[in-house]
């Protein structure tokens, strides 16, 4: 089972110019604000406060690069991308973050997959059909995680990604940061998608 052994943080942009160099395969996660992408990350990397959790929406405004070494030797950066979908942000605060994002999105070569995280309860929205297709025109293969799974009884969860995967005609990832269901899963994707390691059933492809 992949792990990953240590993580620290690299950089924190708020510029494309500003971002590290590329030198790394790098992996990035996606999500409007309250999606719980920061404690999905924290789980993932196995630490409590390495990317911040904040109660207030719409706090993340940088690109946060992470390298982490995985248990094989790879070595990789975790992308924590700013939140999106939160009313009380200022439109120029949106504009800005949304420059940045696309220009990270369309012009980043060591970009191999982005995770884009929605809440289980909520489904695909407007914004996540509208990055999904702007992922889809940059080249950039997409996956698609339930987050949040946990708040569902388990006989409804099956149903419910079940019905998300048809809706997006792809493969549905369900995770849950608090308890880990589907972390070890998603950790796998991750490794194979940086070319570390074979890619496991429902490989990411282009979310619809």
């Amino acid at each position: 089972m992949t792990r990953i052994v240590e993580a620290v943080l690299a950089s924190s942009a708020r510029s494309v110019g500003a971002l590290p160099e590329p030198t790394l395969p790098e992996i990035a996660f996606a999500g409007r604000s309250n999606v719980g992408k920061s404690s999905l990350l924290n789980a993932i990397t196995g630490r409590r406060r390495l990317f911040e959790v904040s109660r207030t929406p719409g706090r993340t405004r940088s690109v946060v690069h992470v390298e982490a070494r995985l248990s094989g030797g790879g070595r990789i950066y975790l992308v924590d991308l700013p939140g999106y979908g939160y009313a009380k942000v200022s439109k120029a605060a949106k504009a800005a973050w949304g420059r940045l994002v696309e220009g990270y999105l369309s012009g980043r070569a060591t970009l191999h997959l982005v995770a884009l995280l929605v809440d289980v309860r909520r489904g695909v929205e407007e914004e996540e059909e509208e990055l999904a297709g702007f992922l889809s025109e940059a080249g950039v293969p997409a996956l698609l995680v339930a987050t949040k799974i946990d708040r569902l009884v388990k006989g409804a969860r099956r149903a419910a990604l079940d019905a998300l995967s048809r809706e997006v005609e792809s493969d549905v990832l369900g995770v849950s940061a608090r308890t880990r269901e589907g972390v070890d899963d998603l950790l796998a994707r991750v490794a194979a998608a940086a070319g570390y390691g074979p890619a496991p059933r429902g490989e990411p492809g282009e979310v619809s």
